[in-house]
């Protein structure tokens, strides 16, 4: 039985994204380009491949209070009103509104992002890495990485800190990277 990973289309079914094994990160600009990478902690969502791949979808749930960036005064002022206000709107969502096919490994996810109670249609680069057997017997497990560009500002999150030169503090785009490993029972 080999443990290798195919790029096989994965069998039809609902995944369970496992967070032990994925990540929600993000990446900012910070003064005169210096990035901050950020991660959310608490996640959760399900991938569901359908026998057409334009029609597989994907729902995603991401606790905005996790967010952590290794600096603690850093992180407060991200839970603030100024950025995510958490007390307000605790979490961020993502619901697939399209797939568009690139390549056997690659297709455009469109999708439905919630931050700040504010919904836009956002599209990530997605490449799929495989399946392959988990390591809970009768388990399958399928990997995919997806990225994406947001401005900010779209979602309300307009903290405009500027520098006595006119230089942001923070930047307006940011990268959001999503490594993402889920498993079905076979």
């Amino acid at each position: 039985m080999s443990t290798e990973t195919t790029l096989a289309p994965p069998a039809v079914g609902t995944y369970t994204i496992d967070p032990t094994h994925s990540s929600v990160t993000f990446v900012a600009r910070h003064l005169v380009g210096a990035k901050v990478r950020g991660n959310f902690a608490d996640f959760s969502g399900a991938i569901t491949i359908a026998d057409s791949p334009e029609v597989s979808s994907v729902e995603a749930e991401v606790q905005a209070a996790s967010i952590t960036t290794g600096n603690e005064q850093r992180d407060g002022h991200l839970k603030s009103p100024d950025f995510f206000d958490l007390e307000n709107f605790p979490t961020l969502t993502l619901k697939s509104t399209k797939i568009t096919i690139k390549s056997d490994s690659e297709f455009t996810l469109t999708g439905d992002l919630t931050i700040r109670g504010i919904t836009k249609s956002v599209d990530f680069n997605v490449e799929y890495l495989g399946s392959g057997p988990h390591m809970i017997p009768d388990t399958t497990a399928i990997a995919f990485e997806a990225t994406a560009e947001v401005d900010r500002r779209d979602f309300n999150v307009s903290f405009n800190g500027a520098l006595e030169n006119g230089s942001l503090v923070v930047g307006n785009k940011v990268k959001i990277e999503i490594e993402i490993e889920a498993s079905k029972a076979n």
